[in-house]
């Protein structure tokens, strides 16, 4: 007899790696899963129901979910038959970019309610059914800026910063119930949600923000970061590839990085322990060989330097 499909949860399907991920995982007809791909605004689930075609109603089906609300949660979870999630793909998220002075502490709290407490509110729904059944796969849509920090990016990192820790805590935990975690780590994602952000913040206003700060801002980071995006971002299906592969292992991993043209800059801080390497490294990549790293970035751009990208 053929197993059973398992039942895979994803939160932030609207666009993206969520919709590109519930759309493949719906079409793996090898592994069988039911998907249950939810959102937020269930006005936004046109683009995702055409590119699901036929597997609309059939091995997937569109849920609204708010992972800041425990009704909301509690209301998806109940219209899942048994209410039983086999793998939970935690990937609901915001960003926020931009100076620290002319953040609010409103707008870094959401952040975190989104990013942290969000993801921790699925997993306390989900997990004692898992171990009750002594099974169950918890994937994480972390990031690269969950293992460094990345200038003006200071709430968004934190916010990664402390899924990563809670999460290499928690598997620990459930490894005695058979419940495997997994951080899934992509770089920069080329999306429409990093492109409205990033053209978003290139004509905010930040208040109570000095002149230096605001001309760091404008004219390094915002050049840079565009840069970057262009020559080692990935696609949502690239990235949702490699979730597919790490939800298919037998033995998933807690840490897989999706984009090996970014390892470079992560192995900077993996050598120093002291983190001074990366600090000082990349501020000098910044604002003082400014030059070089755009050399650098352009022969990744055009394919000079080839690095292998998961899941060949």
């Amino acid at each position: 007899m053929a197993d059973a499909p398992r039942t895979v949860l994803i939160s932030g399907c609207s666009s993206g790696i969520g919709l590109e991920l519930a759309v493949q995982l719906a079409h793996d007809h090898r592994q069988r899963y039911q998907v249950v791909a939810t959102m937020r605004d269930l006005g936004k689930k046109g683009t995702l129901e055409e590119a699901a075609g036929d597997a609309l109603g059939q091995t997937l089906t569109v849920a609204q979910l708010d992972v800041c609300s425990d009704e909301s949660v509690a209301q998806c979870l109940s219209c899942i038959q048994g209410g039983e999630v086999d793998v939970l793909v935690n990937n609901a998220g915001v960003g926020l970019v931009g100076p620290l002075e002319g953040i609010s502490l409103a707008a870094m709290q959401n952040v975190f309610d989104t990013n942290f407490f969000g993801a921790v509110r699925l997993v306390r729904a989900v997990l004692p059914g898992m171990k009750r059944r002594r099974k169950g796969h918890i994937v994480v849509v972390s990031s690269v800026m969950g293992l460094q920090g990345v200038l003006f990016n200071e709430a968004y990192a934190a916010s990664k910063f402390a899924l990563e820790g809670f999460f290499e805590s928690l598997a620990i935990q459930l490894l005695q119930f058979n419940i495997f975690i997994t951080l899934v780590e992509p770089g920069p994602v080329v999306t429409d949600f990093e492109g409205k952000l990033l053209e978003q913040v290139s004509t905010a206003e930040f208040p109570d923000t000095d002149p230096d700060t605001l001309r760091y801002f404008w004219d390094f980071y915002l050049p840079t970061s565009k840069e970057l995006f262009h020559s080692v971002g990935q696609s949502p299906q690239d990235v949702a590839q490699v979730i597919v592969k790490v939800i298919g292992s037998t033995r998933p991993p807690l840490r897989r990085q999706t984009n090996a043209r970014y390892t470079p800059l992560v192995t900077l801080k993996a050598v120093d322990p002291s983190g001074s390497l990366y600090v000082r490294t990349t501020h000098c990549l910044l604002f003082r060989w400014t030059r070089l790293l755009n050399l650098g970035l352009r022969c990744l751009a055009c394919g000079c330097l080839r690095f292998r990208i998961w899941p060949r």
